[in-house]
């Protein structure tokens, strides 16, 4: 899951329901009744080892020790449970000739629950999306690309809504010794072993409502229609290993997808410090793609966060990811995004990129072949103007501007501007 972040209100609550991403929230939902955390000696362990769960990121990624993040929280007998969750409404105006406006409303659901075992825990995890509402094209993103909305035509300039159910999830870790331990998760969605964590979730990017255009390059198998993943913790240390179904979800975004198997990674994590996480992975994913069902997939990731203490948090991203399709070729995905919470409810946010794109045209259209670069900076800021009990309520905006190879004016234009302006209510 991932940290949620906090205003003043929040701060009793922070030391214990930090967990990754501001995307974190949680509402520890476990059998009854739900009550604000309000007591920060009573720490949490996480899921898959004894550390602190705000090392816990989506899937079973590995965020910084010391990112913040703010939820409810319940107890009952020996469950825990934390909630987390947001509601975005978004006018979305993508410019040039191939962008579009959009008003859109966006919203994610994340329940976890913990119990805690003789020699171990036991854990729950629940995520849900209102993205199909949006419709099967989702929302206007130049030069984003990937899935589709018929079976039949690739999105291009525009970003796919979510399914509905994103994840549930069951996990058991069992402890080896001291600071040690191995675990298994199971999805259906669920997140394997490979990439950072999940844009959505990362503290760096949370802020941000629209996708990375590396998506596809770095974590797109976060919502995987089958996943079993085994690990091992030792102190910092992390290594696991995935099977996982690798065709990415289908049009149909309120169905349950059943595929073998055929995929796997396995991904190292580190956390040398409190406030650094760094991983590296790879995978062979088996027919990724709906519309290229025979081609096949090699995906490298790397990635560094860093959680300055500095304001309330200040977390940055830097991440690699290369994809090798078994037809030959390749496109390598860079990306840096940062967001500084300032002391009171103003957050700073930006992300940088630089995407090698080849999927912007359709076959028989003049520009169709090559690999694009494409490079794309976006700048955003949200004030959360308001609190109602354990509701954050904010507004903000964004612009992005973009450079890209001479040949691509003729059909986006000379460096077309984008923006969005978007309300926010956050658990």
């Amino acid at each position: 899951m991932s940290p949620a972040r906090n205003s003043g209100a929040d701060r009793p609550v922070r030391a214990h329901l930090a967990g990754g991403p501001v995307c974190r929230l949680m509402l520890l939902a476990a059998a009854g009744g739900a009550a604000q955390a309000q007591d920060p000696d009573a720490a949490m362990s996480g899921l898959y080892g004894e550390y602190a769960i705000t090392r816990e990121g989506s899937g079973t990624s590995w965020a910084p020790d010391s990112t913040p993040m703010s939820g409810l929280m319940s107890m009952r007998g020996p469950w825990m449970g934390m909630v987390h969750g947001f509601a975005e409404l978004i006018y979305d105006d993508q410019g040039g000739p191939r962008g579009a406006r959009q008003t859109f409303s966006s919203s994610l659901l994340m329940l976890m629950a913990r119990r805690e075992l003789e020699q171990g825990a036991l854990g729950l995890r629940l995520m849900l999306s209102s993205d199909p509402f949006m419709g099967k094209e989702g929302y206007p993103l130049l030069f984003q690309s990937g899935e589709t909305a018929d079976g039949h035509t690739p999105l291009i300039d525009r970003q796919h809504p979510h399914d509905l159910l994103m994840e549930a999830a069951v996990t058991y870790s069992h402890a080896l010794g001291p600071g040690s331990s191995a675990f298994l998760y199971a999805g259906l969605p669920g997140e394997p072993a490979l990439g950072p964590e999940a844009f959505m979730h990362r503290l760096s990017g949370m802020d941000n409502p629209e996708a990375p255009l590396g998506h596809h390059w770095l974590d797109s198998t976060h919502a995987s229609w089958g996943v079993v993943t085994a690990g091992w913790t030792f102190a910092g240390v992390k290594l696991e290993a995935s099977a996982f179904n690798g065709r990415e979800p289908d049009q149909s975004h309120y169905n349950i997808e059943t595929r073998p198997l055929e995929s796997y990674s396995a991904r190292a994590t580190w956390n040398p410090t409190g406030d650094l996480s760094m991983q590296v992975s790879a995978g062979r994913l088996v027919s990724p793609e709906e519309l290229e069902p025979d081609v096949n997939e090699t995906r490298t990731t790397a990635s560094l966060t860093y959680n300055a203490r500095w304001g309330r948090w200040w977390q940055t991203t830097l991440a690699f990811g290369h994809d090798r399709p078994s037809e030959g070729g390749g496109s390598s995905a860079w990306l840096v995004e940062s967001a500084l919470n300032l002391e009171g409810a103003h957050t700073l946010f930006g992300r940088a990129e630089r995407v090698g794109k080849d999927e912007l045209f359709l076959p028989g259209q003049p520009l169709y072949g090559p690999t694009y670069t494409i490079e794309k900076l976006s700048l955003g800021y949200i004030y959360d103007f308001a609190r109602l009990r354990a509701l954050n309520l904010g507004v903000g905006g964004l612009v992005s501007t973009y450079s890209y190879p001479g040949a691509l004016n003729v059909a986006y234009g000379y460096r077309p501007t984008s923006f969005m302006l978007f309300v926010r209510a956050r658990l």
